[in-house]
């Protein structure tokens, strides 16, 4: 039995006890030692006699007496309504429910002391047909302790919900909070007929600010980016933290897809500016997918999954912007998540072959170096092309353990050449952003190079312009342009892939030390035909050429292409017309040291290399 409900039990029984001592003696006495007079006077809970018609009070016993601070015969010269009050209640309302009390049913009044306090209790009464009077016995019990104890724990309920519902670190409502809150929500825009909005934000690169800066900058700039998100939104609006990097905003009342484009503009833009943390500005951007009530689903699963698709589709389009939904999106994502589950199986099972393609002197057709090119073997489709799978590799994560793989191979493939005595030639390997941030790069080198016996120097990574001029940091907090410094005190030679697809800034160029620049495919399949890409390649030939830096020209297929790159001074160059790639084995051949025959090198092509490569069809399984 709890506090409570001894409280009613000790009222119960005193209030037997009065009705007894009534019933036995008939009268009201202070001489009477009747046991049930002594069970009233010794009561620990108040006990009040009232006339029925008047409400008199003709008794009350020790204990409220001393609660209410009067004496007996003060106390008899008073009637109901100077002891009892209500403030829910008007006078006459009170004494009417006090003329007619229901013993099962207790009130809840204040009763009021001598002194004018007020006292919150609670009173039980019950009407007495005695043969000379009708009385009305009631009995009072305090319970203002329980009272504080229940809002105490009412407070601590309430707190516990609040956490319950509230993101600790931003204050922001949270998942479960989404859960009970959107339904509803959804349920208004269907009575009304309004458009709702619910927009799925993501930091972009988040994570590579957690892993360098540390848990409690991320925690910091968390804190500050969920304030910005509160500011760029209306009051009526609900901004929730998911969870880790992800919010989720929902507008309420949207008058049409403008106001929708507007607001996502807007946490776009508020996002984008510095954050200072700890007096160091950090950069971060936000990719935002935007689901519509009705148009994009009926109920709270369907808009959160396809906002969230949006979102994806966000960061596939460069980050920092925002997408609305369409079918197509859901079909594609689809597709990549097949592509991703498909991917890692390919790991597992070593379905993933390295390939090489020469890198050619232009003018002596000549084999001055391989690239090493990832393939995917998809069983029963041939060979998958990197174009179909690196992004989502980097996006989840994959190509840190598969540039591992490529890494290993071709130290273990060039230590095979060199031991079948062949000429040694330099092999590119292409590096991405995550694997230069992600990964010790340096170190791992040196163990491959001391296991396999071959020179740092024998190899040029590629990067691409975006991992280079990125102001991207390593998880030990060393900058893009220190990790690559330190690849090239280890001989290690660097090459800008793709140059002039990306960034394409000649201050970088001035600072950095670069040994290759590998002109676009892009720009040389017009060469010949556009005076513009004509223009663009000569230029940088010449740049390069006055910083000591060597040029590649890609993706050459014909051979006008190679004339005309012979002419502006390209001295290097990869194509088709010299070769596809090939797995190791078949690279003998390029590792004679004696020119190239292009025009047998083109018939092997034909010939050997007719299908080798595919579409890829993967289960969504």
């Amino acid at each position: 039995m709890n506090q409570v409900e001894t409280a009613l039990a000790a009222v119960a029984a005193a209030l037997s006890i009065a009705i007894a001592s009534i019933r036995k003696i008939g009268r009201f006495s202070q001489t009477t030692v009747d046991p049930c007079r002594a069970g009233f006077e010794q009561s620990p809970n108040g006990i009040l006699f009232v006339a029925a018609d008047t409400l008199r009070i003709l008794d009350a016993n020790p204990t409220l007496l001393r609660t209410l601070g009067y004496t007996r015969e003060e106390i008899l010269r008073l009637d109901l309504s100077r002891v009892f009050t209500d403030p829910g209640e008007n006078g006459e309302a009170l004494l009417r429910k006090l003329r007619d009390p229901n013993p099962r049913l207790p009130l809840q009044l204040n009763q009021i002391c001598k002194n004018g306090s007020l006292l919150n209790v609670e009173i039980r009464g019950q009407r007495l047909d005695l043969t000379s009077q009708q009385v009305l016995a009631f009995t009072t019990a305090d319970v203002s302790v329980r009272r504080k104890v229940e809002a105490q724990l009412l407070e601590k309920q309430q707190h516990l919900d609040h956490l319950a519902h509230h993101d600790q670190l931003t204050g922001l409502p949270n998942r479960h909070f989404l859960a009970a809150h959107l339904p509803t929500a959804i349920e208004e825009a269907r009575q009304t007929s309004a458009i709702m909005a619910v927009l799925f934000l993501d930091l972009d690169r988040f994570k590579h600010i957690n892993d360098t800066r540390g848990h409690e900058t991320g925690d910091k700039l968390l804190k500050a980016v969920a304030q910005r998100i509160r500011s760029t939104v209306r009051t009526e609006d609900v901004v929730v933290r998911m969870g880790g990097d992800e919010f989720i905003v929902v507008l309420k009342s949207v008058r049409n897809f403008e106001q929708v484009n507007e607001t996502a503009g807007r946490i776009n833009e508020a996002l984008s500016a510095p954050v200072p943390v700890d007096g160091r500005p950090l950069v971060t951007t936000v990719s935002i997918g935007v689901s519509l009530y009705p148009r994009d689903g009926a109920n709270m699963g369907e808009l959160l999954r396809h906002s969230d698709t949006a979102m994806y589709q966000a960061k596939d389009r460069g980050r920092n912007n925002f997408q609305l939904f369409s079918p197509g999106m859901d079909r594609k994502l689809k597709e990549r998540m097949a592509i991703e589950t498909s991917l890692r199986n390919a790991l597992q099972r070593k379905q993933l072959d390295v390939f090489y393609q020469p890198i050619m002197d232009l003018h002596s057709n000549r084999v001055v170096g391989l690239e090493s090119l990832l393939r995917w073997k998809v069983p029963g489709q041939g060979y998958l092309p990197p174009e179909k799978f690196i992004a989502v590799a980097e996006d989840t994560g994959l190509i840190v353990p598969i540039g591992d793989m490529v890494l290993a191979r071709v130290f273990a493939d060039m230590a095979r050449w060199q031991g079948a005595g062949h000429t040694p030639v330099p092999v590119a390997v292409n590096i991405s952003a995550v694997q230069l941030q992600r990964t010790n790069l340096p170190a791992t080198l040196v163990k491959l190079a001391r296991e396999h016996g071959i020179r740092p120097s024998m190899l040029l990574l590629e990067l691409t312009e975006s991992a280079v001029f990125e102001r991207g940091e390593s998880r030990s907090g060393e900058s893009n342009e220190d990790a690559v410094s330190r690849l090239r005190e280890l001989g290690v030679r660097i090459a800008i892939d793709d140059f002039g697809k990306g960034y394409s800034s000649l201050s970088y160029l001035k600072r950095w030390r670069v040994d290759f620049l590998k002109i676009d495919r892009s720009f040389v399949r017009d060469l010949v035909t556009d005076a513009s890409d004509l223009a663009i390649v000569s230029a940088i030939i010449a740049m390069a050429r006055h910083l000591n830096i060597k040029v590649v020209a890609e993706g050459i297929e014909g051979w006008q292409q190679l004339e005309k790159l012979r002419q502006i001074g390209c001295g290097l160059g990869q194509g088709y017309l010299f070769a596809k790639p090939v797995p190791e084995d078949q690279c003998q051949r390029y590792l004679t040291g004696e020119p190239l025959d292009l025009t047998v090198e083109q018939e092997r092509q034909v010939s050997d290399f007719g299908a080798t490569t595919g579409n890829l069809k993967v289960a969504s399984t």
